[in-house]
């Protein structure tokens, strides 16, 4: 690594914890840690909401996608704008006139504290388990660079995000986050370029190794394939990537505490909704630029072979590039590109995590009438807490062979189908507590089977025979459908107390 790119990485990295850091006052309440004070611009907010889509996940698990395989998981980027146009013309103003930070307490309004406890952890289990595959996908380009420990350098990182989430507050992380989307997006662009321009007989080159490429077996594909458009359900088509994303992103925008968020730290309600639609929207043609990296990658190392070691796939491909064949200079703009990515989502992961575990846990149950001064501690503490769970997920990440199918399988489980819980409230103002537990334990049962049902135990034992025949990408999507179907045709059937349904919608 030359002196120039450390300067450059070092210079970028340096500055995102002095600029988070900058936020840091004496005199801060447990509001502005939480929501900004409300008082942030749309572009800003939205920059925020499309830097954490964009998380090392995507800037490196991405690119390893589609350079083993073809564009099929960019299907999912292409169900977001449905999720932004709902967003923006119902979830922003609902969960605004709520008044609550907490995008659960709706949930214990309509159905009792149970239901703000069960969507509360599915979320925080689904944040540590993205915090720690993001932190792991962060080690890697560095692991090549310098040749550190992993673990070593994961727990560096996680401390570097801590300084300036702790000191900070989420003003702190969205204008880092708004900054670091810039930076993120010029790397990529500088990057595909490159790879492009790099081929021995020119862009034309890349075109034809893509389109007439190779897979294991020795058969003709087209790495810019969106996937198979049969109808089955098994494997990973088209129609299943696109309602995998479907639901995946309308529970981000619908009841993710990341995107809930986002809405109260806007200054107005017409910013918050331009926040959701302009960073839902700007992710789609990034995305593109990330999977268009790692075909470019495998015409790259098509046109020079021997380039590449055979030890080296997957999620590590991209960063063995940047490292060996990146000039100097690209090379710490990449490398903190990546960090970009990855700081900001580990950032409002944390952030968010621990804004939950405050409204939904201690002022809830412990401490109801909290001092400012307490919450303002406790906020630190969760921060650290959160952050120290991630680090050691982190560490499990590192025996996984694609970090992002580990990631899919683990939000599609952690989700619980939330989601439909949360549906079942907002659309029906007659389903009564009953109902939603009845749905609830339905939808658990068959999410638990699901998840079982892809391990190799499971299959292999006894129990074959029951195996869910599904793709495991669909287990939030079924998960979803029974907890709502379950409990809105089981009004006319199941009665009981009912509940305070004042937050129902329609």
């Amino acid at each position: 690594m030359s002196l120039l790119d450390i300067i450059i990485f070092l210079a970028f990295t340096g500055g995102v914890v002095f600029f988070g850091c900058s936020f840091f006052s004496k005199k801060r309440t447990s509001d502005e840690l939480t929501a900004a004070g409300r008082s942030l611009p749309g572009w800003v907010v939205g920059m925020s909401i499309f830097a954490t889509y964009v998380s090392s996940i995507s800037y490196l698990a991405n690119p390893g996608k589609s350079y083993m395989g073809d564009w099929n998981a960019f299907v999912f980027s292409l169900s977001i704008p449905i999720a932004s146009y709902f967003a923006a013309k119902y979830f922003v103003p609902f969960y605004r006139s709520l008044g609550s930070v907490s995008a659960y307490s709706f949930l214990e309004e309509r159905f009792g504290p149970w239901a703000r406890v069960y969507a509360s952890t599915c979320y925080l289990l689904t944040q540590l388990a993205r915090t720690g595959g993001i932190l792991y996908l962060l080690a890697l380009p560095m692991n090549q660079l310098l040749g550190w420990d992993i673990r070593f350098i994961i727990v560096c990182t996680s401390i570097l995000i801590a300084i300036y989430a702790l000191a900070g507050g989420i003003k702190a992380v969205i204008w880092t986050e708004a900054i670091q989307g810039f930076i993120l997006i010029a790397g990529a662009v500088v990057c595909v370029l490159v790879l492009i321009f790099s081929m021995p007989e020119g862009p034309g080159q890349f075109v034809d190794l893509a389109t007439h490429a190779r897979d294991a077996a020795g058969q003709l594909v087209n790495k810019f394939s969106l996937g198979s458009f049969g109808a089955s359900l098994t494997d990973s088509t088209f129609w299943v990537c696109l309602v995998y994303g479907i639901f995946i992103n309308l529970q981000n925008y619908g009841i993710d505490q990341n995107y809930v968020q986002r809405y109260h730290t806007a200054k107005d309600m017409k910013s918050a909704k331009f926040s959701a639609l302009f960073g839902g929207y700007l992710y789609i043609p990034v995305s593109a630029v990330f999977f268009l990296i790692g075909t470019a990658l495998y015409t790259y190392y098509q046109a020079y072979p021997g380039l590449l070691p055979a030890d080296v796939t997957g999620d590590s491909v991209f960063p063995y590039f940047i490292v060996h064949q990146l000039p100097h200079g690209l090379i710490g703009l990449l490398i903190a590109s990546i960090f970009a990515a990855g700081m900001s989502t580990v950032a409002t992961s944390i952030t968010s995590s621990s804004t939950i575990l405050l409204t939904d846990y201690y002022q809830r149950f412990f401490r109801r009438h909290a001092t400012e001064r307490e919450s303002v501690r406790m906020i630190y503490v969760f921060d650290l807490v959160v952050m120290v769970l991630g680090v050691l997920v982190a560490f499990a990440f590192m025996h996984v062979s694609s970090a992002l199918d580990a990631w899919w399988k683990l939000s599609s489980i952690f989700s619980g189908g939330i989601l439909g819980l949360f549906l079942l409230g907002y659309v029906s103002r007659k389903v009564e507590n009953v109902n939603a537990v009845l749905g609830t334990i339905c939808g658990a049962i068959v999410i638990v089977w699901m998840s079982l049902s892809s391990f190799a135990f499971f299959k292999e034992g006894c129990w074959g025979e029951f195996a869910s025949p599904l793709h495991a990408n669909l287990t939030i999507v079924v998960g979803t459908l029974v907890i709502f179907l379950v409990g809105f045709l089981s009004m006319g059937v199941v009665k009981g107390k009912k509940g305070n349904s004042s937050a129902g919608k329609a």
